[in-house]
């Protein structure tokens, strides 16, 4: 029997007005089952149940009348999806919907000709809250961070304690959970154990891992800094092989430049696919690629600085190999120098 599903590229940031929704619902009363499914989970508007003589029909009128494009499928780079970012919210850190279409645009060959070892997902968080989930369901994370430190207006921290302002933007004044306690609330929730309240608010910035959590409590009085762009995550994946994976840090901040087309995201893109192409195996995700070669080979083959902050955990392996380039000298030893040097 015909049973097609039809991927469809959901707009960015998924603003829709009702008028698409209306045009989209249509098509599929016409050609299809009716079924959607709004939103899979790579993002897409899915499609559920037709049959072969309405896909080219289908395709025709998403392309051309609507002039929306087909969702990826298979071994390809599938279809990008972002946050809303900075058309609704504060907190975001760069223009997600402007990256978001500017790789769409320049890998139109990679999202429709399969060429991968399996499947490739960007997507795009504003900022850690992570709407969009990107660390844990995209092979190539990018999330809006910051680099400088937290804005704090005082004035308005003793406005939350003096309960003249609702903490979480009053998303729980509906409660009765008392009054606002900063210490327990905000202070001691903190993971990194960087702030500090004593009738002043204090931060040590160095030490914040920007969880957002005391910035989403006290909205008013904690702004994002003002150096932005995005930290760069590799790897994540749902539970196929290996089991789930969350995305590992390969760029601690990388500024998001439109002014040069965003040329270094493009380029550390690049390297990070050549890799995954030459030593990847069919049908394995980068994430899978990376547990088992390290994540050593995919940071030397991308181009970037080792930092700290993609230290995970302490090592298990005690050796070390390194590479004939990295050891002065070479391999090649004189014995009798070595000798020399060492006598017994």
């Amino acid at each position: 029997a015909h049973f097609h599903t039809v991927r469809v590229a959901q707009p960015n940031g998924k603003w829709y007005n009702t008028e698409l929704l209306r045009n989209l619902v249509d098509i599929w009363d016409l050609r299809g089952s009716g079924l959607t499914n709004m939103h899979g989970a790579t993002g897409d508007i899915v499609f559920l149940g037709t049959t072969t003589p309405q896909l080219e029909e289908i395709f025709w009128e998403l392309t051309h009348d609507l002039e929306i494009d087909l969702g990826g499928s298979g071994s390809n780079l599938r279809t990008p999806a972002t946050c809303l970012g900075m058309s609704r919210c504060e907190y975001a850190c760069y223009d997600t919907q402007e990256l978001c279409y500017n790789l769409t645009q320049e890998y139109q060959d990679e999202l429709h000709r399969p060429a991968f070892p399996y499947k490739f997902k960007f997507k795009f968080d504003g900022c850690p809250n992570g709407c969009v989930a990107a660390i844990a369901r995209s092979d190539l994370s990018f999330i809006g961070t910051w680099r400088d430190e937290i804005k704090v207006d005082q004035e308005a921290v003793a406005a939350y304690v003096g309960g003249e302002i609702a903490p979480n933007a009053g998303a729980h004044a509906g409660r009765d959970w008392g009054a606002f306690d900063i210490q327990k609330e905000v202070v001691d929730l903190c993971p990194s154990k960087c702030i500090s309240y004593d009738g002043k608010l204090t931060i040590d910035n160095k030490e914040c891992v920007r969880c957002m959590h005391c910035i989403n409590t006290m909205p008013r009085a904690l702004k994002v800094g003002d150096e932005r762009g995005c930290s760069i995550l590799c790897g994540a994946k749902a539970p196929i092989l290996d089991g789930p994976q969350m995305g590992s840090l390969l760029v601690p901040f990388m500024e998001v430049n439109k002014d040069d087309d965003y040329q270094s995201i493009k380029d550390l893109i690049e390297n990070v696919w050549d890799w995954w192409m030459e030593e990847g195996k069919n049908r394995e995700r980068i994430g899978e690629t990376m547990k088992r070669l390290g994540m050593a080979a995919l940071i030397d083959a991308a181009g970037v600085p080792v930092d700290a902050h993609q230290v995970q955990e302490p090592r298990h392996n005690p050796y070390i190999f390194w590479k004939a380039e990295d050891v002065e000298g070479g391999w090649e030893r004189d014995i009798n120098d070595f000798r020399k040097r060492h006598q017994r």
